[in-house]
């Protein structure tokens, strides 16, 4: 989302009256000009990793509705998310593959605890416990090897198709729990 000026805007405040919460948005539908908000120019892909698009999908203030929210205009966002969707194959094709024997495991694991949370939800409530233990365990050590230096954060980065903040804060997670 760009403003006319060719900025990037911040997030949208939405005014809900008194309390300590105030909500906010940076979803492209938030800026339509309406109740102060910023009206946005122009769209673009983007991610949370940081990317943005090249290409910019101009809006046409003259054929949308000052008074309707963007999300009901019937703007067409084929070409940012064509670009997005083209932006995460780049990133999955860049992550660590994982080994097909492993793949399998966590594809028949998945199915049986999805059927076992229908037929026998205690026994799928004990198998997730347990598996967050291995988790966890798991977890502190790949998280110690990475925070030993043996794997540059800039690996784990590119293997979890993710930004060098998620990145941090994933493998922060399992040494920090």
């Amino acid at each position: 989302m760009l403003l006319e000026d060719g900025s990037e805007p911040g997030p949208v405040y939405f005014d809900v009256g008194s309390g300590a919460h105030v909500p906010l948005s940076t979803e492209w539908h938030a800026y339509d000009g309406r109740f102060g908000r910023p009206k946005a120019a122009l769209l673009r892909g983007a991610c949370a990793c940081g990317w943005r698009g090249a290409a910019e999908y101009p809006l046409d203030w003259t054929v949308l509705d000052d008074n309707k929210p963007l999300y009901e205009a019937g703007v067409d966002l084929a070409g940012p998310i064509g670009d997005f969707n083209a932006h995460l194959t780049v990133v999955r094709d860049a992550a660590v593959p994982l080994p097909e024997p492993l793949t399998v495991l966590l594809t028949a694991l998945t199915e049986t605890l999805e059927t076992a949370a229908v037929k026998d939800p205690l026994v799928a409530l004990k198998a997730l416990a347990d598996l967050g233990h291995l988790i966890a365990e798991v977890g502190a050590d790949a998280a110690l090897a990475v925070q030993v230096g043996r794997v540059p954060i800039e690996t784990v980065t590119t293997a979890l198709g993710t930004s060098e903040t998620a990145a941090r804060r994933y493998v922060n997670s399992y040494r920090h729990p």
